[in-house]
């Protein structure tokens, strides 16, 4: 029998939680061990300053996954629209609703916030299709590829 989940707003006092669960989905994306979980609390408690947020998931007081949203505009978007970041649950609770939990915590926080929507950028295809395939199912539709510039300071 499945726990029950119990979702929650992250707070500061989270950050070391919240970036345990993020270093094994990037760990899980790149194929190797991942980032230190407590190299990117910095860059956690950051997005929360600047106006983001994140979820996480609970089942018997344990973290099971994480959800990160930011604020985004664009002239296209008609104004405000928020980011899903980061979207992880540990692989023992998969297909269980936790993740489909955390998309509906998301969606409140973006009605609330006045956002006409949200969007999310799926992994690498075909690789990561199951990834893709959910996010269909929750009702989010393919916009196109996503891009990326690094800055280097000049």
């Amino acid at each position: 029998m499945t726990q029950p989940t119990h979702i929650r707003p992250v707070t500061e006092a989270d950050l070391s939680q919240l970036c345990r669960l993020i270093a094994a989905l990037l760990a899980e994306l790149g194929g190797d061990d991942g980032p230190d979980p407590a190299s990117l609390e910095p860059a956690a408690a950051q997005v929360l300053r600047l106006g983001g947020c994140g979820f996480l998931a609970e089942q018997a007081g344990q973290p099971v996954g994480a959800l990160m949203l930011s604020p985004c505009a664009a002239i296209y978007a008609g104004g405000a629209f928020g980011e899903i970041s980061e979207l992880y649950v540990i692989p023992a609770c998969r297909s269980s609703g936790v993740a489909r939990a955390l998309i509906a915590a998301a969606c409140a926080e973006g009605r609330d916030r006045g956002w006409k929507w949200l969007e999310v950028g799926a992994p690498a295809q075909p690789a990561w299709a199951r990834s893709l395939a959910f996010y269909r199912r929750e009702g989010f539709a393919e916009i196109g590829p996503r891009l990326r510039l690094l800055l280097t300071p000049s």
